[in-house]
């Protein structure tokens, strides 16, 4: 198998502090159910909004799939995005056993994005894959009350 090739998430300069991040992460392997699964559906679901109060990142919107984790987040000015990200990982890693790919996908959202066309994506991930049918039924969604 040949290695996957390392992204680099450094931010460029020119990026505001403000910026909108779309997020997929990924378990390893693929095609098995390690998250949709109950306590530890709603146990990462919890870190997710425990990382929030914590300002480590702003979520608006988490979603687990049965082998991924899609997040639209933005970060404080003082956070590094890869490091965030990294330290939520091995967390989980280390308390639940989660074997991870390795890295991540981040795609900053430009001023031409709808983030609300990114949410809807996100929120029938689970409808797409028929899972259920309707995103209103995915139990594995978290957005928080002030959004």
């Amino acid at each position: 198998m040949t290695p996957r090739k390392r992204l680099n998430h450094e931010t460029p300069h020119w990026v505001t502090a403000v910026a909108d991040y779309f997020v997929t992460i990924c378990a390893e392997p693929r095609k098995q159910n390690h998250f949709c699964r109950d306590p530890l559906g709603q146990e990462i679901l919890s870190t997710i909004h425990f990382y929030n109060e914590k300002h480590l990142w702003f979520c608006s919107l988490a979603l687990l799939m049965p082998d991924h984790v899609h997040l639209l987040l933005s970060f404080p000015p003082d956070k590094i995005v890869a490091q965030v990200v990294g330290l939520w990982k091995r967390g989980l890693a280390k308390s639940h056993g989660i074997l991870w790919q390795r890295n991540f996908f981040e795609h900053r959202l430009r001023n031409d994005e709808n983030i609300q066309n990114k949410a809807d994506y996100i929120l029938h991930n689970p409808v797409r894959a028929g899972l259920v049918d309707g995103w209103q039924k995915w139990p594995y969604v978290w957005i928080p009350e002030a959004y």
